[in-house]
């Protein structure tokens, strides 16, 4: 019995840690989304006049990014949806989507990447902004080119784009139809 009197405060000691954890955590604080007048885009880039553009896929304007933003300093991740030529601020860091792009579906192997700049709040400064990323992200092979930053980490979840021949979901109905169905078992 002295044993087991024993081992009573050790077992129980977890589960006081655990009725701890039982709290909401708190709302974070409100942060800065304006982007410095300086720093603001000029007219975002135009899709060309020719016919080939049609030809190619969905035009530049059309496109939409969704971009991963990560704070490690307090683990929060959002997820950003932009479209080519658009800046978007969080906090301390404003992301820039030049462009993006997707391989075909016919294509193989299957690739998504974009353009993405990065500027990065001086510490101690209220509007100096240094860029610490330019250059293609690559979702498939995200080691292939890194944002490198103590706190922030961005990188591509997808480009919504399409590609002449593909179809809404008429051109998935006709492939299911296309199956056989499997024999019933006997």
């Amino acid at each position: 019995m002295t044993r087991l009197s024993a081992l009573v405060p050790v077992l129980a000691g977890p589960a006081l840690l655990l009725a701890g954890c039982t709290e909401e955590p708190p709302e974070p604080d409100p942060v800065a989304t304006t982007i410095p007048e300086d720093l603001r885009d000029s007219t975002p880039p135009q899709p060309a006049d020719s016919g080939e553009e049609a030809q190619l896929g969905t035009p530049l304007a059309e496109r939409v990014a969704t971009i991963g933003l990560l704070n490690k300093r307090n683990n929060l991740s959002q997820e950003l949806e932009m479209s080519p030529g658009e800046s978007r601020r969080v906090g301390d860091v404003i992301v820039r989507l030049q462009t993006c792009e997707r391989t075909a579906p016919w294509e193989l192997p299957q690739e998504v990447g974009a353009f993405v700049q990065v500027l990065v709040l001086e510490r101690g400064s209220q509007d100096n902004f240094r860029r610490i990323f330019s250059g293609w992200l690559f979702e498939n092979a995200p080691s292939v080119n890194v944002v490198e930053h103590p706190i922030y980490d961005v990188w591509v979840k997808d480009c919504t784009m399409q590609f002449p021949g593909e179809g809404g979901e008429s051109g998935e109905e006709s492939d299911a139809e296309a199956e056989p169905e499997p024999a019933p078992a006997a």
